[in-house]
């Protein structure tokens, strides 16, 4: 496939190093600096202008092209972009939004644009499912929300429940599966007599049921159903919606007192203190350690990093932190935060997505762009139909879709034509999964 992915910034150059393996890639950028860091990382032509211009546009070869993504920072620069591409080909086209504002035109068709991401809704929806299984460091829903993948750290209480013994003994729900432990830098596929050491990161696949079973076994932690936000801006926002949509009790702490005007007219179920939330005194008067989580979105890393550390002192046992500078991500789980979230990564999961073919339901990426998981539907014609699971090569097969069931293989459990299989690999070997299933 042909890809011009215009704006080589953060999301960008994540959307390029997810294709530039697979697809033909040309990367235009108004910033030279950046060109050149991509095309030392990457086989892919550069363009150095605007995707707003007609010129760059043909230039950077998008008269051929089968999909133009549009990725800057700016949203308006991406519809034009996008509504150019249109004009010059019959490419299909993909624009990054940073908010929610042009979601609800795009979903009544008034966008002639084949898939709008928007940032905002994306790092929401990932701060939902994360609370949906507490304890968790990453969550992903696939098959309909059928089958959980789930990245554990096994640290604190996790460490205590699992450490040191072997996975067959360690009281793991059923419907779930362990598929890949990484150590050192390193990632195997467990059989149950592995046992897990302190600070490996476990990546399971699970039912929604045993997801929440997992949450138990690794913390104790209950279900999130209060949660308090830092920060009213674009993100905090979108993170309240989603929560309240959800039915979970919201409190939104913001120091500029025009955004907590606006987000107390905007979000009549929340409650929101104009305050910078950083005194002890307020953090004891309004009871914020008795929240189930806090969600640190501010735009302003020191200050959520300061948030963060100054709400689990006062009692709140989880703390989600949405980065400014995805570099912070050290300090953050240095400092203690379970969970870092990174808006750019979230967004190019979703534009990602579009590129693969139509027997690919589904990916997630996962562990620093280390992991990436499919739902692939096995072809007839499969060289692995009929084989075992554990024989796919470069992969684990951690759930089968079969006839509206879900299992969870093992290693010897047969693939069938049909069978919908979530599978964890590594970013070079999605295009053989892809083609060898």
């Amino acid at each position: 496939m042909r890809v011009v992915v215009v704006g080589a910034g953060q999301v960008g150059g994540t959307v390029v190093k997810s294709l530039a393996e697979a697809h033909d890639c040309t990367v235009i950028d108004v910033d030279r600096a950046r060109l050149e860091a991509v095309s030392h990382a990457y086989d892919v032509r550069i363009v150095h202008g605007s995707g707003t211009r007609r010129e760059t546009l043909l230039d950077g070869g998008v008269a051929d092209a089968d999909l133009v993504m549009a990725c800057t920072s700016r949203d308006e620069v991406n519809l034009v972009t996008a509504m150019l591409a249109r004009r010059l080909s019959s490419a299909r086209t993909v624009v990054r939004a940073t908010g929610t504002d042009y979601l609800g035109a795009w979903r009544a068709g008034d966008l002639d644009v084949d898939l709008l991401v928007s940032t905002a809704f994306e790092t929401a929806s990932a701060v939902e499912r994360v609370l949906q299984v507490p304890g968790a460091r990453h969550v992903d829903f696939f098959a309909h929300g059928e089958v959980v993948v789930l990245g554990v750290d096994v640290r604190g209480p996790a460490a205590t429940r699992l450490a040191g013994r072997p996975l067959r003994d360690a009281g793991l729900p059923a419907a779930s599966r362990v598929v890949a432990v990484v150590r050192d830098g390193n990632w195997t596929v467990p059989d149950a007599d592995e046992a897990v050491r302190e600070d490996d990161w476990i990546i399971a696949m699970a039912s929604p049921t045993a997801a929440r079973a997992w949450s138990r076994v690794v913390t104790g932690a209950a279900p999130v159903d209060d949660v308090v936000i830092y920060g009213a801006g674009r993100m905090g926002t979108a993170v309240a919606r989603v929560l309240l949509h959800r039915g979970v009790r919201v409190r939104i702490v913001e120091p500029d007192e025009n955004l907590a005007h606006a987000a107390a007219a905007a979000l009549e179920r929340a409650r929101v203190y104009h305050a910078r939330g950083l005194d002890p005194a307020f953090l004891r008067r309004e009871r914020i350690g008795t929240a189930g989580a806090a969600v640190l979105a501010a735009k302003d890393d020191s200050r959520n990093l300061h948030a963060a550390v100054l709400t689990k002192l006062h009692g709140v046992r989880l703390t989600l932190t949405v980065l400014d500078d995805p570099a912070a991500a050290e300090v953050f789980e240095a400092a203690g935060t379970d969970v870092t979230i990174d808006p750019g990564d979230e967004t190019a999961e979703k534009m990602a997505r579009f590129t693969f073919g139509e027997r690919t339901h589904q990916m997630a990426i996962l562990g620093d762009d280390r992991f990436e998981v499919l739902d692939v539907t096995v072809r007839p014609g499969s060289r692995f139909a009929h084989r075992p699971a554990g024989e796919l090569p470069g992969a684990a097969v951690g759930a089968i879709v079969r006839g509206g069931t879900v299992l969870f293989p093992g290693a010897e459990d047969e693939l069938r034509p049909g069978d919908r299989v979530v599978v964890l690999t590594e970013p070079d070997r999605v295009p053989s999964i892809e083609h060898d299933l």
